[in-house]
């Protein structure tokens, strides 16, 4: 990745890249990578030559493969394959969506084993890299065989049906975008729609970029974490490097270095450092540890640090894998048959992603409602607001928000991965349901970042009243930037004002790539 491209080799595509590309970068292929899709294309071509039985390709589909189909038919098979699968429904996929789903399909079809030919394959190329995205409804996969529906809708708009949407403009139909940017319709024949529609693209494609927004919110969730450390005179003995040590769970081990690395300097004494008179029984001003929103913060974050990790693996492996059936491997001498459509890893890794994405928001929100509390907040006022508290309520209706939001997600909770429903004709009794997995985890990740952007708004707040009550308070570097940030984009509360602007401003900054957390936090 140069800044300017993405480069696909033979290795594949990393989550940042398939992020990257997702926002506009275009992609472009090693001259390894067109090298494979032409001989696999070749291997295809001998094979029907031979008059081989090929499931797809000389058969129908699904329970109809019992139907053998001549090559005199090969195109209108492909084209009929197109035409009854692009069935979906609801609202379509984002643009991010569909552009991540579509190089997902490029990893997968040029790992060279799907038979695809150049001529569709440089199709679906060119659409992505001159930003003609198609419109793909969002419902009708069940994951098994992998994402047939939205993958056809795909397909068809190369075909020039259905459409498109050119540099992130109104939709349009697709011949007519296609016409503008000067690429022809292309006409499916031999594998090419069935190496099109045949693999686990859109569910991969958009649990990419989960994996992607997760790791950025787990870095937020860190760095405003930091924040109310330092507002709430936090006990960082908590988060001693020694936690992790004598626990090694790898991700447990980075909060605490990051943690660490983003609060200042503390000259806090160690609470075994204290004495305790052999016939004592005093009341101390207040407990000698901080309750488990801050003092088991390395634990909480760094569960969540695992499990993005196991998703992201999983993911990573899928993105850069062939998903279609059949396969045509370089090895032998025939095509195989078989089911790697099937998305069961991506249906259980979304699952999980989704608990942990549920959990930064439980801890945000306990985070959110401890600042609220002058009980709890260590002498800053109720609800953030200094001027005539009563008359004004300053973040009150900010936390109310917060708490609809994490119900909203808990509402959400629901495993997809479980919800097998057999269909096709009971040809696929089994299915993942993992694209309705990948989708659900898009969606509480966008919850999400509301309740991020709440919680930076009211940590730069604190930090402002902190400020106010004690001319020598200095705030550490980090929350300092984070200071700076949240006030470049959104003013300090002063009377009451509706914030539901600055939220939601802040959470589309929080989204993006290479913001403040980001900058931080480099692995």
């Amino acid at each position: 990745m140069t800044g300017k491209c993405v480069e696909l080799t033979t290795a594949g595509l990393s989550l940042n890249q398939l992020e990257a590309v997702a926002h506009g970068l275009p992609l472009l292929l090693t001259e390894a990578v067109e090298r494979n899709i032409v001989s696999s294309h070749d291997r295809l071509s001998r094979y029907l030559q031979e008059n081989r039985r090929i499931y797809g390709v000389t058969t129908g589909y699904g329970p109809l493969a019992d139907t053998l189909v001549g090559s005199d038919y090969s195109g209108a098979l492909q084209r009929n394959l197109i035409a009854h699968l692009s069935a979906g429904v609801g609202a379509p996929l984002s643009r991010l969506q569909t552009r991540a789903t579509m190089a997902a399909r490029i990893s997968a079809l040029a790992q060279g084993h799907s038979g695809i030919s150049p001529a569709a394959f440089n199709t679906l190329l060119q659409c992505l890299n001159r930003d003609a995205v198609p419109v793909v409804p969002s419902m009708g996969t069940v994951g098994a065989s992998g994402d047939l529906t939205p993958l056809a809708h795909i397909a068809g708009a190369l075909m020039g049906q259905g459409e498109m949407c050119l540099a992130g403009g109104e939709p349009r139909r697709a011949d007519e975008v296609l016409r503008s940017i000067g690429i022809k319709p292309f006409e499916p024949g031999g594998k090419d729609a069935l190496a099109l529609v045949n693999g686990t693209s859109a569910m991969t494609g958009i649990a990419g970029l989960n994996g992607t927004g997760a790791e950025r919110a787990l870095r937020w969730s860190t760095l405003l974490c930091a924040g109310h450390a330092e507002v709430l005179d936090g006990r960082l003995e908590a988060w001693h490097p020694a936690f992790g040590e004598v626990r090694p769970h790898s991700g447990q081990q980075r909060p605490h270095r990051w943690l660490n690395l983003l609060v200042k300097p503390t000259d806090q004494r160690s609470e075994d450092s204290h004495t305790v008179s052999p016939g004592e029984v005093t009341r101390l001003d207040s407990a000698i540890q901080d309750p488990y929103s801050l003092r088991c913060a390395p634990q909480l974050l760094g569960a969540v640090s695992d499990q993005i990790d196991w998703h992201n693996q999983i993911v990573h492996i899928e993105l850069n894998s062939v998903t279609d059936n059949p396969i045509l491997p370089d090895d032998l001498d025939g095509v195989l048959h078989g089911g790697n459509f099937y998305g069961q890893h991506v249906a259980f890794a979304s699952d999980a992603l989704a608990n942990a994405v549920i959990t930064m928001a439980v801890h945000a929100e306990r985070r959110i409602a401890r600042l609220c509390n002058p009980r709890l907040n260590k002498g800053l006022p109720a609800f953030l607001q200094p001027d005539n508290t009563g008359l004004q309520s300053g973040f009150m209706g900010a936390q109310v928000t917060a708490s609809a939001l994490l119900a909203e997600m808990r509402t959400k909770a629901i495993p997809a991965s479980i919800q097998s429903i057999p269909t096709n004709g009971d040809n696929q009794d089994v299915v993942t349901m993992g694209t309705i997995g990948a989708r659900r985890t898009a969606e509480l990740l966008a919850l999400l970042k509301n309740l991020l952007a709440i919680d930076a708004l009211m940590v730069a707040q604190a930090v402002d009243l902190r400020l106010q009550q004690a001319p020598d308070y200095a705030p550490g570097n980090a929350v300092a930037e984070l200071l700076a940030w949240v006030r470049l984009r959104v003013p300090r509360l002063t009377n009451d004002r509706p914030l539901n602007r600055d939220i939601a401003d802040l959470a589309q900054s929080i989204q993006l790539p290479g913001t403040l957390a980001d900058i931080q936090l480099q692995r």
